[in-house]
């Protein structure tokens, strides 16, 4: 069973290639970093602070395109974690169907936060355990 998670937590650094976002479960304490690109968290953090675009941005057109395909975006599922490397999926409804699209997980993170309202995110339990037992 998938357990809902919420961002907690954008770490930016400007001398870094990589950045982190750190998600907390929702009803509990298990808690565990992303290493994702200045990009991507550059936009997620944009989108959580409601700093407007004067244009759409990558994540917007993907929100506008799967709307306009008579999808509606519906979560966020962290599904895998191989050799640390974690693997998603960014979930839609069309005609009552839920159509999952694979998506690194920074890439489903910044359209959970595009969407309004956010969209939940979910991480398997075995993505939980295995992070808790390799203090990943």
């Amino acid at each position: 069973m998938p357990v809902q998670m919420e961002l907690s937590r954008i770490i930016i650094s400007e001398i870094n290639d990589q950045q982190v976002i750190y998600l907390k479960e929702t009803e509990g304490a298990r808690t565990f970093p992303i290493l994702i690109g200045i990009f991507e968290a550059s936009m997620i953090d944009r989108k959580v602070k409601g700093y407007p675009s004067p244009r759409p941005l990558t994540h917007d057109l993907l929100v506008g395109v799967a709307e306009s395909l008579g999808g509606v975006p519906h979560s966020v599922i962290i599904s895998e974690l191989k050799e640390h490397i974690y693997f998603a999926k960014l979930r839609f409804m069309k005609e009552g169907e839920m159509v999952e699209v694979d998506a690194r997980p920074s890439d489903a993170i910044a359209v959970a936060v595009t969407c309004q309202p956010q969209l939940p995110i979910f991480v398997s339990e075995e993505v939980l355990d295995e992070v808790m037992k390799d203090g990943v």
